[in-house]
């Protein structure tokens, strides 16, 4: 009897029993706080760090001349990334110039024409005044003569004499006032060749516009701060327009796209707080913000959306996108990409 209470108080057993007892209590409290916080928070491991990732692209065509960046090389705005032989479009723009400086010339030309003409239309009303001051002493010399014959003190050819003088007078005011006429037409004309001349001249600015932009995106810069990607472009590579040369990542505006199942989103808000833990990142619990939930499932945004009146159907849970931004400024460690766990805290209802 003695004996077998020896081996039951053997101490490896008394081990072992309270080793038993810490894993039992253990589990419990692990599965009691995990109730617990599963009755106060919405969580989800269905989710990402997302930012905008541009193409940077060609807008013209050409040679490469010179890459200036490196593969996941930390770049500001407006820095230089890329250089584009530009011989060809300094070319089209030094064309282009000239044959703006000749459509000017043109219309300079044009413009003293006017000028001239309109100068002419002077001298043809100072022609019409004399005619008309001819004109009329004619027409007083005449009632004179006619006067003079009715006593006889002149005779029929002096009349004669005098109403031919008329005659041409009238002949000369009616080719001054003619002149004129030929003047303002000729004017009106000029006019409308040079608003003809204007017309090409604003065409030939904008394509000499249009040059000096092709020559200006030779020149390939970076859009915004933020993180290139891969290099896959060298120099002497032939591009053409529209192609991708680097992706950049902003690494200012970064959130997390996280996929809900559809039972957590309802009282969800916007502006409601979040706690994001990185996979990647031991012991840190970043913050943020409900910014948008999405106004559908996840899967009716897909390529091929379902159906299910097609066929059998078989009901799954559906997740919804929920936009988070972070409120936590240092944010840098954290990878576009990167798996995260969220956690939201139940609205009280």
């Amino acid at each position: 009897m003695e004996n077998t209470t020896r081996k039951r108080m053997h101490p490896g057993n008394i081990a072992l029993l309270i080793t038993a007892l810490l894993v039992v209590i253990i589990a419990i409290f692990y599965f009691a706080n995990y109730f617990i916080r599963q009755e106060h928070y919405d969580e989800t491991n269905d989710a990402q760090v997302e930012s905008y990732i541009n193409p940077v692209s060609a807008r013209v065509s050409g040679y490469i001349k010179s890459v200036k960046f490196e593969e996941h090389q930390l770049v500001k705005q407006g820095d230089t990334l890329v250089l584009i032989d530009d011989k060809e479009y300094k070319t089209k723009v030094e064309e282009a110039e000239a044959i703006v400086e000749d459509s000017r010339a043109q219309v300079a030309v044009l413009d003293a024409g006017i000028e001239s003409a309109e100068v002419g239309t002077l001298a043809n009303k100072d022609q019409i005044d004399a005619a008309r001051a001819r004109l009329v002493q004619q027409t007083q010399d005449i009632k004179r003569y006619k006067n003079l014959i009715k006593e006889e003190a002149a005779t029929g050819s002096d009349l004669d004499l005098v109403q031919s003088h008329y005659d041409v007078s009238v002949s000369d005011y009616n080719a001054a006032q003619n002149n004129l006429k030929t003047s303002y037409a000729k004017i009106k004309e000029l006019k409308s060749r040079r608003a003809l001349l204007a017309a090409d001249l604003k065409r030939k600015t904008a394509e000499l516009k249009l040059a000096r932009i092709n020559l200006k995106y030779t020149v390939i810069r970076a859009p915004y701060s933020g993180k290139l990607g891969r290099k896959t472009i060298l120099e002497g590579q032939q591009v053409q327009v529209g192609q991708p040369l680097v992706a950049i990542v902003n690494e200012k505006d970064k959130w997390v796209t996280a996929n809900f199942k559809e039972t957590q989103v309802y009282g969800m808000y916007v502006g409601q707080p979040v706690d994001i833990e990185v996979d990647a990142i031991d012991d840190k619990v970043y913050h943020g913000t409900i910014e948008a939930i999405s106004a559908s499932t996840g899967a009716k945004f897909s390529l091929l959306p379902p159906d299910n009146a097609t066929g059998n159907f078989v009901k799954i849970v559906q997740r919804i996108p929920v936009k988070i931004r972070f409120t936590s400024t240092d944010i840098t460690p954290v990878r576009v990409g990167m798996n995260v766990f969220v956690s939201v805290k139940k609205k009280e209802i």
